[in-house]
């Protein structure tokens, strides 16, 4: 992914959560690093933070991969270190496949953003105050660390050590998936263990400008691609992609990076646009 895409969608990520004139602030002021962080970097990154920052941000694992790494996550939050009743828990997920690297970027520096503004930037202080927030940049580092750097196609690094897809490894409500990998039954465990439990959930890709909602799946799987597939809460989320979609500053167009798809709003169901089992937004607990 190109730079321009990875700022266009760093806009739009920080948008939706801390407003479009934060989030412009935000671009007119970064300073891009050089290259994607490694792992060690990324490590060395969150801990940081946890040190810099001991009462809005803290660090933990819900396991590892394949090859030993750490899934690690940045929680984020006043008074972080307590658990409040009634405040409602969100999760961000990124770099799920190893290649699409720029969401695991975003979720670094939306984590160094949150606590170098609090209490300086009205917006940013109410999101940390309200909410509890918890970053995953990585669910896929053996993935990133075989993808090589600068190549736009191919598949190398897509898929974990076993070379197996992690979003479309979950368990799926139609139709089997292949048994968890060690990273998805890490995500699951963390999904239904967590108390209270996460109220909304994103996770990051690359290689499309549009959201993308639920259901990806249908009971029709072989011939429902172009068929909506409507999940309980569709208004609900419809209108969630709306909000994220127009905040950015070119998705609500719905015109596709690759100049041919056109989205209505900048949004999609899932399975209206190709059906796929085994996603993780499928998976709730």
């Amino acid at each position: 992914m190109s730079t321009h895409q990875g700022i266009s969608a760093l806009v739009c990520f920080l948008s939706v959560c801390i407003g479009i004139h934060a989030a412009v602030d935000f671009i007119n002021n970064y300073t891009p690093v050089s290259h994607y962080r490694n792992d060690i970097e990324m490590q060395a990154l969150l801990k940081k933070l946890a040190r810099d920052y001991p009462s809005l941000a803290k660090v933990y694992d819900i396991g590892t991969s394949l090859e030993g790494r750490k899934l690690t996550v940045i929680q984020i939050s006043d008074n972080v270190k307590q658990r409040e009743i009634g405040k409602p828990r969100f999760k961000y997920v990124a770099n799920m496949h190893g290649n699409e690297a720029v969401g695991r970027e975003l979720l670094l520096n939306l984590a160094q953003y949150l606590l170098e503004n609090y209490g300086k930037d009205a917006r940013v202080t109410s999101l940390v105050n309200r909410t509890d927030i918890h970053l995953l940049p990585s669910m896929n580092p053996d993935g990133f660390e075989a993808a090589p750097e600068g190549q736009c196609d191919g598949y190398t690094g897509r898929g974990n050590r076993n070379n197996r897809d992690l979003n479309r490894n979950f368990p799926d409500q139609f139709w089997p998936t292949n048994a968890p990998q060690k990273e998805t039954k890490a995500v699951m465990d963390w999904i239904t263990k967590a108390r209270p439990n996460f109220v909304l959930s994103a996770n990051l890709h690359g290689g499309a400008l549009v959201v993308n909602y639920p259901y990806d799946d249908h009971k029709f799987k072989d011939i429902s691609n172009g068929l909506y597939s409507a999940c309980p809460d569709d208004d609900v989320f419809k209108s969630l992609s709306k909000v994220y979609s127009y905040a950015h500053l070119t998705m609500h167009r719905g015109h596709n990076c690759d100049g041919e798809s056109y989205f209505a709003d900048g949004i999609t169901n899932g399975a209206e646009w190709y059906t796929v089992s085994g996603r993780t937004q499928l998976y709730t607990r």
